[in-house]
């Protein structure tokens, strides 16, 4: 009979990113295994699609998280955009939105540290990381969707744009 010491050390032989492939499969979702390390998968949310990208890092214990918007925004509204980010990160309580210049599609990035735990505690974190990112993500779809857009975006929408708003319409 194995003890809970040989059960834990057992779930730390195997990759979180074996556990990740749990949760997408639990989601339905299709899946490319990059490599031992690294994963993508390409989903549907109610607002767009997102490219969810999975990195582990073993000798940090940490699962590199990005959700990337399917949204490029307008050359014209980058500098309106980042300004947007940054006001929406001064909330953010975990993670931070980020717009890299090369794709000019905004993402939401998350680095979990992954606790030497059981494959079901690690699987709970990963399920919770997925679900606050991509919630995050669709809260502030209708902004980079704004930002997308070839109209000009100025200060004033801008506030707008990124105001809570309460209900669905």
């Amino acid at each position: 009979m194995q003890s809970q010491l040989d059960i834990i050390e057992d779930d730390n032989e195997i990759c979180p990113i074996d556990t990740v492939e749990d949760v997408l499969n639990a989601h339905n979702w299709s899946f490319n295994r990059i490599n031992n390390e690294e994963l993508l998968v390409d989903i549907t949310g109610k607002s767009g699609s997102y490219k969810l990208f999975f990195i582990w890092q073993e000798d940090m214990n940490a699962m590199q998280f990005c959700v990337q918007l399917n949204q490029e925004i307008e050359q014209n509204n980058f500098p309106t955009a980042q300004k947007a980010i940054l006001q929406l990160n001064e909330e953010m309580w975990m993670g931070h939105f980020d717009l890299p210049e090369a794709t000019r599609k905004p993402s939401y990035r998350h680095t979990a540290l992954i606790p030497r735990t059981s494959r079901a505690q690690v699987m709970d974190l990963l399920e919770n990381l997925v679900d606050v990112s991509l919630a995050q993500c669709e809260r502030h779809y209708p902004l980079f969707a704004l930002l997308a857009s070839a109209n000009d975006i100025d200060d004033q929408i801008l506030s707008l744009a990124v105001m809570d708003t309460v209900g669905e319409s």
